[in-house]
């Protein structure tokens, strides 16, 4: 009983998949601002169809202005960034529908943003969809990617965070 209320040990976060396809090391996508891992650790998933959805229990830190990105705050104060594309800032929206605003609590499988991958697609760089923990260089987390090959939205753990 006495254990139930010790302190100290920290809790593990686990970050789902965004979106159904193949999961990619973070070093495997093909833009450096990524690949070396600029913005921070993090994987990617090659989509397969389907929408974005939240990989985690938080809240929305902000939607871009262009609908191609999404950062969250998860309730443990990880920071995510959810990154649809490549170069897709240059599509200017279209393509893109959010589901949810600034300020939005989240929860797991929530959808985020319909995509349109076949507009997408053709009008990209590549539909490659980095997600990033933002606030990950110096908080002293160890960040563990899965092993698992192929991500299914809410169900697949990416990313474990320690």
């Amino acid at each position: 009983m006495l254990n139930f209320f010790k302190k100290g040990k920290s809790q593990a976060l686990d970050i789902y998949a965004p979106v159904n396809g193949e999961i990619l090391r973070i070093e495997e996508v093909p833009d450096p601002v990524f690949s070396q891992k600029m913005m921070g650790e993090g994987a990617a998933v090659m989509p397969n169809g389907g929408n974005i959805v939240a990989p985690v229990n938080g809240k929305v830190l902000q939607v871009a202005p262009t609908k191609h990105a999404i950062g969250l705050l998860a309730d443990d104060g990880t920071e995510i960034l959810i990154h649809v594309g490549l170069e897709t800032v240059a599509l200017n929206g279209e393509g893109f529908k959010p589901a949810v605003k600034e300020g939005d609590k989240v929860s797991v499988g929530q959808l985020l943003l319909e995509v349109d991958w076949d507009f997408v697609g053709a009008n990209a760089v590549s539909t490659v969809t980095p997600i990033v923990i933002t606030n990950s260089q110096g908080s002293g987390k160890d960040y563990v990617t899965t092993e698992e090959k192929t991500a299914v939205a809410g169900e697949t753990v990416i990313i474990n965070v320690k």
